[in-house]
């Protein structure tokens, strides 16, 4: 899947991404080190990056998760990501998703447009039923965004990840495919 229009190109991700995705993990580190796992230096490293990419490639050629990357038109620079993980079929037919944006895109509509455009291919084109996505009760951009694509609030899991290196609440929110 392509997607190229209103200032960012967007696709899945391939086995040439490690660079980049290396950059833009160095790039952000500060900006989304509140929002993440405790990540220590060798995570930032190309070798780190290149085997996390290997993972995901085998996981979405598994059909396990689909993965994408936001990018700059001009520049090619990565400008956020999203990834549609712990796919489930048989009657649950479900993921879970997770998205960052680069600090330098923040506040542009980026990760709105792209994620009504992924939600609809994991709809339209995976067949799934359900997306899941949590954040933390003190995000309120993640918050105020999965609200403008019409996910539910469904619960409060009390310290539901480590983030950030303490157990952390999150709300726990979801979409139905409306077909």
């Amino acid at each position: 899947m392509e997607y190229s229009g209103e200032g960012f190109f967007l696709r899945a991700l391939t086995s040439d991404d490690c660079e980049l995705i290396n950059r833009y993990e160095k790039a952000n580190r500060g900006h989304l080190q509140r929002w993440e796992p405790l990540r220590d230096e060798q995570y930032f490293t190309v070798e780190s990056a290149r085997a996390r990419v290997q993972e995901q490639l085998e996981s979405m050629q598994a059909a396990e998760s689909v993965f994408f990357l936001l990018l700059e038109p001009e520049s090619g620079e990565l400008l956020g990501r999203c990834n549609y993980t712990n796919i489930v079929r048989g009657v649950f037919q479900a993921c879970n998703l997770g998205f960052s944006l680069a600090e330098v895109a923040q506040g542009r509509g980026l990760m709105r447009k792209t994620l009504q455009i992924t939600n609809s291919y994991c709809f339209e084109q995976v067949g799934l039923h359900r997306i899941m996505a949590n954040h933390l009760p003190s995000n309120v951009r993640s918050e105020r965004l999965l609200q403008s694509l019409g996910f539910e609030r469904e619960g409060y899991a009390r310290a539901y990840l480590k983030i950030a290196g303490a157990w952390q609440d999150h709300v726990l929110r979801s979409l139905i495919n409306p077909r």
